[in-house]
């Protein structure tokens, strides 16, 4: 793996950085390559139950790196989008923890995890349209979905950042802290960590996907995600646990 990303495990929970603080964290293809794997490694070892994605040097993302995007390179992993996580999710959760800003793919790139954590500093932007380019990372067609029409269209056409506060107010952002992000995100991610990780992934699972669902059809669609979890060895070991007053002792499955 590129040493432009780097990986570490504690508690059970994957830490990714995007380590090119020289250029603000922009996204080059060598870095969207290194957080895709780290995403398969997420999902490959059963002891790992969720992910945090961050920026060194005090900032996430300020988005795609524009000498790569002139020399020709998309930091675009094939089937996974940019960053090598606007187009898809693991099974397991991702938070995304946010110090500085978030801008263009970089706010893309945060959107894409299933939370967010940021410090009271940051900032939150697609500036696509001040460059004369679009937010195709996800940004135009998942803000409309996330925010009031009107709040999506100023976001993305004036290209005006956002502090963390106001994306804490629209719901964009799970915590603000006035620490490291990283910190609140580890705190955030152990509490994750210490559920049921069949319960966790089908929990997740089952809101992203029922985005797409008729109204008429929730409580039938989600019977498949959950028949499974019901019927293991977490789901005994759950209630038992409660039972014998103790912290369960998970397995996965």
């Amino acid at each position: 793996m590129s040493e432009e990303v780097l990986v570490s495990v504690a508690d059970g929970v994957l830490e990714v950085t995007i380590n090119r603080p020289e250029a603000r964290n922009a996204m080059s293809k060598a870095v969207a390559e290194g957080i895709s794997a780290a995403m398969d490694r997420l999902e490959a070892e059963n002891d790992l139950r969720c992910a945090i994605l961050t920026g060194a040097g005090g900032t996430f993302c300020s988005g795609m790196d524009l000498k790569g995007f002139l020399a020709g390179e998309m930091p675009i992993v094939p089937g996974r989008g940019f960053g090598g996580l606007t187009d898809w999710t693991p099974k397991k959760p991702v938070i995304a923890a946010v110090d500085g800003f978030a801008l263009a793919g970089g706010m893309e790139l945060a959107l894409a995890c299933d939370m967010i954590v940021a410090h009271t500093d940051a900032k939150f932007g697609i500036p696509e349209a001040k460059r004369g380019l679009v937010a195709g990372g996800g940004g135009v067609v998942h803000l409309p979905r996330l925010l009031p029409r009107q709040l999506a269209m100023e976001l993305a056409l004036t290209g005006d950042p956002i502090t963390a506060q106001r994306a804490y107010e629209l719901g964009l952002v799970n915590r603000v802290t006035d620490g490291p992000a990283i910190e609140a995100a580890r705190a955030l991610a152990r509490t994750i960590a210490e559920n049921g990780p069949l319960a966790v992934a089908a929990s997740k699972a089952i809101i992203r996907d029922s985005w797409l669902w008729d109204v008429a059809e929730l409580n039938a669609k989600q019977g498949p995600y959950i028949a499974a979890v019901f019927m293991s060895e977490d789901a005994r070991e759950g209630a038992t646990a409660f039972a014998q007053k103790r912290k369960p002792e998970w397995k996965g499955k």
